[in-house]
């Protein structure tokens, strides 16, 4: 029986509240990453276990939002310093062969006019899921850092690209509204290196960190809000549009000191990951397809399916490609992040089914193997890591 919607949204904020405490009470059997007890306390709650929250207008704004941070987070992380050169090359070779080995085994299986958009999903690299997982483990700060920020910044950006350009919405072609999205990225992009290098916005960052005027946090906000309006207008998905905000204000506030970047990025994380970003992952799984899932032997077979194909086509691939850069251990952490995905395949399942190209029973398939895939893989590569010490930082041991 569902409650009014201030009532639903006080379990999905309970829910949110929950999934660290039942991560905290189950770490003595199983370490499980945070969202993976996000959306399945989201699929409790939901309309097809308990009822206690249904599907509103509302919360999906607020899970678009989350959504969005999410993203905006990940680009916002991405140090372009640290990626140059040999990481983000190979982490750009890497995708493209996964995409063509993803499509190519798309179109001998017979998938039809689902090739390209199944083929985008099964591509891609859930960065803002996993950063979380691997910062706190102290992966990010070692030798695997800056080749997992290259993989995840592609398998991230270049889907998200795909998407826009084959499959937007707005009144403009896809090719249109893609060289309306590069364009405004680069503009974009100059403007805030111009902002970067005035000394009056870099000291009146500086100066209000530690007030009420908060002037970097209330920037970004705005620059996310921003970014957002505008790829709606124009029909390209909002995740493009956060993760370029992100981006573009990484590059305003490098010109901070390291301790106030990272006084910022703490900022932003509190009300990413403290606020609207597991509302995004609960009310996932509120919106999860269970039903149609478990009434289809068919889609239920698919999921290990999808779930290998992950594996092969992300993370068979990182790892053969890496191969002469990072030993064996490292390189296995590195393959089992990459092949962690989940917004873009909700993303791409969600149109597929939308658009007709797939049944919505295989589409709820895709998505469960996504989800399965942040709780399998993480760990996976975790286990990887600690085969070498070296791989991860000694403050995180």
């Amino acid at each position: 029986m569902h409650g009014t919607v201030p009532i639903q949204l006080v379990v999905l904020a309970v829910a949110a509240v929950a999934a660290p405490l039942v991560v905290d009470r189950l770490e003595r059997w199983v370490r499980l990453p945070s969202v993976v007890v996000e959306i399945v306390l989201g699929i409790v709650i939901g309309p097809q276990v308990l009822g206690l929250v249904a599907e509103h207008p509302v919360f999906e704004a607020v899970s678009q939002l989350g959504l969005a941070m999410l993203f905006f987070l990940a680009g916002y992380e991405i140090d372009f310093r640290a990626v140059r050169g040999r990481p983000i090359t190979l982490a750009s070779v890497g995708w493209v062969v996964s995409f063509a080995v993803a499509a190519g085994g798309l179109f001998v299986f017979g998938a039809g006019a689902a090739v390209l958009i199944v083929a985008i999903g099964l591509c891609s690299t859930a960065l803002g899921t996993i950063l979380p997982i691997a910062r706190d483990s102290g992966l990010l700060a070692g030798p695997v850092g800056p080749h997992l920020m290259a993989v995840g910044a592609v398998g991230e950006f270049a889907p998200i690209a795909l998407l826009a350009l084959f499959f937007s919405e707005g009144a403009h072609s896809g090719r249109t509204t893609f060289v309306i999205a590069v364009v405004g990225l680069a503009v974009a992009a100059a403007a805030f290196g111009s902002l970067r290098r005035s000394a009056r916005v870099s000291r009146l960052l500086s100066a209000t960190l530690g007030t009420s005027a908060q002037l970097a946090v209330r920037l970004s906000v705005l620059v996310l809000l921003s970014a957002v309006l505008l790829a709606a207008e124009i029909g390209v998905d909002i995740a493009l549009g956060a993760f370029a905000a992100g981006v573009c204000m990484h590059v305003l506030l490098s010109a901070l000191d390291e301790r106030e970047e990272a006084l910022v990025q703490s900022k932003l994380d509190g009300i990413g990951f403290g606020a609207v970003v597991p509302v995004f992952f609960v009310y996932t799984g509120v919106t999860f397809d269970l039903d149609q899932l478990l009434a289809s032997p068919v889609a239920l077979a698919l999921i290990p399916v999808f779930l290998a194909a992950f594996a092969l086509v992300r993370g068979v691939v990182t790892f053969a490609v890496f191969r002469r850069v990072l030993g064996r251990a490292p390189r296995g952490a590195l393959a089992a992040f990459a092949a962690t995905q989940l917004p873009i395949v909700v993303v791409a399942a969600s149109t597929a089914a939308e658009r007709g190209l797939v049944d919505e029973s295989v589409a709820a398939a895709m998505i469960g193997a996504a989800m399965l895939s942040v709780l399998v893989f993480p760990l996976v590569g975790l286990r990887w890591a600690r085969m070498d010490t070296k791989a991860v930082t000694a403050e995180a041991i």
